[in-house]
């Protein structure tokens, strides 16, 4: 593999792997992140 082409495959891998670093952290790090979800009290399932 030529100089340009170990350049693109750094590039992509790092890039990938810093956005899956970045919503790792953002998701261990959220405050209160599973009081989020939650339906809301008014609707009525009718069961």
């Amino acid at each position: 593999m030529n100089l340009s082409g170990w350049i693109v495959m750094i590039i992509s891998v790092g890039s990938v792997t810093g956005f899956f670093i970045w919503c790792v952290w953002k998701v261990l790090k959220t405050p209160e992140a599973p009081q989020h979800m939650h339906a809301p009290d008014d609707i009525d399932t009718h069961d």
